[in-house]
Protein backbone atom coordinates (compact mmCIF):
# COMPACT_ATOMS: atom_id res chain seq x y z
CA UNK A 1 0.00 0.00 0.00
CA UNK A 2 1.07 3.58 -0.50
CA UNK A 3 1.06 5.83 2.56
CA UNK A 4 1.70 9.56 2.45
CA UNK A 5 3.40 10.73 5.66
CA UNK A 6 3.29 14.42 6.51
CA UNK A 7 4.69 16.09 9.57
CA UNK A 8 5.21 19.47 11.17
CA UNK A 9 7.82 19.53 13.92
CA UNK A 10 8.19 22.57 16.17
CA UNK A 11 11.82 23.66 15.75
CA UNK A 12 11.85 26.66 18.10
CA UNK A 13 14.14 24.70 20.42
CA UNK A 14 17.20 22.60 19.59
CA UNK A 15 15.35 19.45 20.67
CA UNK A 16 12.80 20.16 17.93
CA UNK A 17 15.52 20.40 15.29
CA UNK A 18 16.83 17.02 16.44
CA UNK A 19 13.31 15.52 16.27
CA UNK A 20 12.87 16.94 12.76
CA UNK A 21 16.06 15.22 11.54
CA UNK A 22 15.07 11.95 13.24
CA UNK A 23 11.58 11.97 11.69
CA UNK A 24 13.00 12.57 8.20
CA UNK A 25 15.62 9.85 8.67
CA UNK A 26 12.98 7.35 9.83
CA UNK A 27 10.77 8.16 6.83
CA UNK A 28 13.68 7.70 4.42
CA UNK A 29 13.89 4.04 5.47
CA UNK A 30 10.44 3.42 4.01
CA UNK A 31 9.98 5.88 1.18
CA UNK A 32 11.09 8.98 -0.60
CA UNK A 33 10.76 12.64 0.17
CA UNK A 34 8.43 14.41 -2.25
CA UNK A 35 8.33 17.73 -0.41
CA UNK A 36 10.13 19.10 2.65
CA UNK A 37 7.93 17.37 5.22
CA UNK A 38 6.12 14.89 2.99
CA UNK A 39 7.13 11.31 2.18
CA UNK A 40 5.57 8.70 -0.10
CA UNK A 41 6.08 5.29 1.50
CA UNK A 42 5.34 1.99 -0.22
CA UNK A 43 4.85 -0.38 2.73
CA UNK A 44 3.03 -3.55 3.64
CA UNK A 45 0.87 -3.77 6.76
CA UNK A 46 3.72 -4.88 9.04
CA UNK A 47 6.06 -2.15 7.78
CA UNK A 48 3.34 0.44 8.31
CA UNK A 49 2.94 -0.61 11.95
CA UNK A 50 6.70 -0.29 12.51
CA UNK A 51 6.91 3.07 10.69
CA UNK A 52 4.02 4.48 12.70
CA UNK A 53 5.49 3.17 15.97
CA UNK A 54 8.92 4.65 15.15
CA UNK A 55 7.52 8.08 14.27
CA UNK A 56 5.23 8.23 17.29
CA UNK A 57 8.27 7.43 19.42
CA UNK A 58 10.11 10.45 17.98
CA UNK A 59 7.59 13.27 17.85
CA UNK A 60 6.36 15.34 20.77
CA UNK A 61 2.57 15.06 20.51
CA UNK A 62 2.17 18.27 22.53
CA UNK A 63 4.19 20.33 19.99
CA UNK A 64 4.36 18.42 16.71
CA UNK A 65 1.90 17.09 14.14
CA UNK A 66 2.03 13.81 12.24
CA UNK A 67 -0.44 12.60 9.57
CA UNK A 68 -0.74 9.39 7.59
CA UNK A 69 -2.78 9.31 4.36
CA UNK A 70 -3.53 5.81 3.07
CA UNK A 71 -3.58 5.97 -0.72
CA UNK A 72 -3.97 2.23 -1.27
CA UNK A 73 -2.63 0.08 -4.08
CA UNK A 74 -4.03 2.13 -6.98
CA UNK A 75 -2.53 5.38 -5.73
CA UNK A 76 -0.92 6.39 -9.06
CA UNK A 77 -4.24 7.23 -10.68
CA UNK A 78 -5.09 9.57 -7.79
CA UNK A 79 -1.94 11.71 -7.98
CA UNK A 80 -1.55 14.75 -10.19
CA UNK A 81 1.86 16.38 -10.26
CA UNK A 82 2.92 19.65 -11.87
CA UNK A 83 6.40 21.11 -12.03
CA UNK A 84 9.82 19.65 -11.46
CA UNK A 85 9.92 16.04 -10.33
CA UNK A 86 13.15 14.50 -9.00
CA UNK A 87 11.93 11.30 -7.42
CA UNK A 88 11.51 7.89 -8.97
CA UNK A 89 8.22 5.99 -8.83
CA UNK A 90 8.03 4.50 -5.32
CA UNK A 91 7.08 1.07 -6.59
CA UNK A 92 9.21 1.17 -9.72
CA UNK A 93 12.16 -1.05 -10.52
CA UNK A 94 15.60 0.38 -9.80
CA UNK A 95 18.81 -1.04 -11.17
CA UNK A 96 22.14 -0.28 -9.57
Amino acid sequence: MMVLVTYDVNTEESSGKKRLRRVAKACMKYGQRVQNSVFECAVDSAQYVVLKHDLLGIIDTERDSLRFYHLGKNYAQHIEHFGLQHELPADGLMML
